[in-house]
């Protein structure tokens, strides 16, 4: 049976698959009806697996019938709190929780994808590893780094690792990919700004909290307008800002939570050395008393660029020679960074843009949606990449 008709069999179980999921959606470190859900389906296809990598991920495993390389495929399997506002019949079932981001497509997907390996492992030359990983969502600990304490690479160690993204802002039958950099460096920050408070019709007996805050806002924009190099990529955000009691009250603290995205390290020290130095300086100048809680997240995504060629060339071997268009990096963070550190790989997005659809909402929207013709296509990409990377890992061994 050719490679078309053996993912068009899968299909319908995708996505049943994905809408099951969708309906039922798990948060971070909680998916554990979602790990039963893909043990099951292991378990039918007759493929075996190992349970115990950060509490709810799995390891599929499949044995081609000759030796060969060791290619790992990984799908994050979690949810956000998120209450949905689609009106769709397989609407999210849980109160504020929400497959936002894709993974019920990428969890159903890699299923697809290794269900359809399985019945070729008697011509495949090596070894192929699904990885279900949980707590994406969760940074900066994420789930990776925890799969990999727990020995999910013990015994069988990748040569190569790859990461299937849904991306709204693609249309279906494109991928976007790219030698090195492809997603950035997230770190998140809280600043307590404590100042002293006061009658609002007496403000020279307080040090203003909600002045200090302002005055503060507005010299960490300057990292990145005035310190950082214009070539270069770099974004600061204040997210969040908690202060006050009432209209005449002088505020004695401001909370400010936001984040730090970056590609290059040598720019994340800068703007964190700078963020430090700013608010130490505003503190000594306003005579406010400043804490910060930093947390650096997931480092930059960066692709290996022969493994980026190759999943370029499985793309175009199955979506035309016009499916992989030019995309810019994006500084969204990326649980899978973790494990593009320690092997070789690459992380590319899917077209998943729903037709007609005027506005498209982006990633981690209430209202966003993936188009489900894009399954089948990613199932066949995925698979296209696998085989030509264990072929690619074959020659390469042979000609040593």
């Amino acid at each position: 049976m050719e490679l078309k008709q053996l993912v068009q069999s899968v299909e319908n179980e995708v996505i049943e698959l994905r809408r099951h999921l969708h309906q039922n959606p798990e948060v971070s470190g909680e998916e554990y009806e979602t790990s039963k859900t893909i043990q099951q389906k292991l378990s039918e296809a007759g493929i075996y697996y190992k349970t115990g990598y950060a509490k709810t991920g799995i390891l599929g495993i499949i044995k081609g019938e000759k030796p060969g390389g060791t290619v790992a495929l990984r799908a994050d399997i979690d949810a956000l709190p998120i209450q949905e506002e689609n009106d769709i019949p397989y609407k999210s079932t849980i109160q504020n929780k929400m497959h936002a981001c894709g993974h019920d497509a990428h969890t159903s997907m890699l299923i697809g994808t290794g269900k359809v390996l399985n019945q070729l492992k008697s011509e495949l030359a090596g070894t192929i590893l699904l990885v279900f990983q949980p707590a994406e969502e969760n940074a900066p600990i994420g789930g990776s780094q925890q799969m990999m304490d727990d020995g999910v690479f013990n015994e069988f160690v990748p040569d190569v690792i790859f990461g299937q993204h849904v991306w709204p802002d693609l249309p279906v039958g494109e991928v976007g990919v790219l030698h090195n950099e492809i997603m950035g460096a997230s770190d998140r920050f809280k600043i307590r700004v404590k100042g002293s408070g006061g009658h609002a019709s007496m403000p020279h007996q307080s040090n203003d909290a909600i002045i200090i805050a302002n005055n503060l806002i507005t010299q960490l924009q300057t990292i990145v307008s005035r310190n950082t190099d214009p070539i270069d990529s770099a974004v600061l955000t204040i997210g969040k800002i908690v202060g006050g009691y009432r209209y005449n009250v002088i505020a004695d603290e401001v909370t400010l939570e936001g984040t730090i995205r970056t590609f290059k390290p040598e720019v994340k020290e800068m703007v964190k050395n700078r963020f430090y130095s700013i608010i130490e300086g505003i503190g000594k100048s306003f005579d406010a008393h400043m804490t910060i809680d930093y947390l650096d997240g997931y480092p930059a995504t960066v692709n290996t660029p022969e493994w980026a060629d190759e999943v370029r060339n499985a793309a175009r071997k199955i979506l035309g020679e016009n499916a992989t268009p030019a995309v810019s990096p994006s500084l969204g963070g990326e649980d899978f960074s973790r494990f593009l550190k320690k092997y070789p790989g690459a992380f590319y997005w899917l077209g998943t843009s729903v037709e007609d659809a005027e506005p498209q909402y982006p990633l981690h929207d209430p209202r966003f949606k993936l188009n489900e013709k894009a399954l089948t296509k990613g199932v066949e990409v995925m698979v296209q990449l696998t085989l030509d990377t264990l072929q690619k890992l074959k020659k390469e061994e042979s000609s040593q």
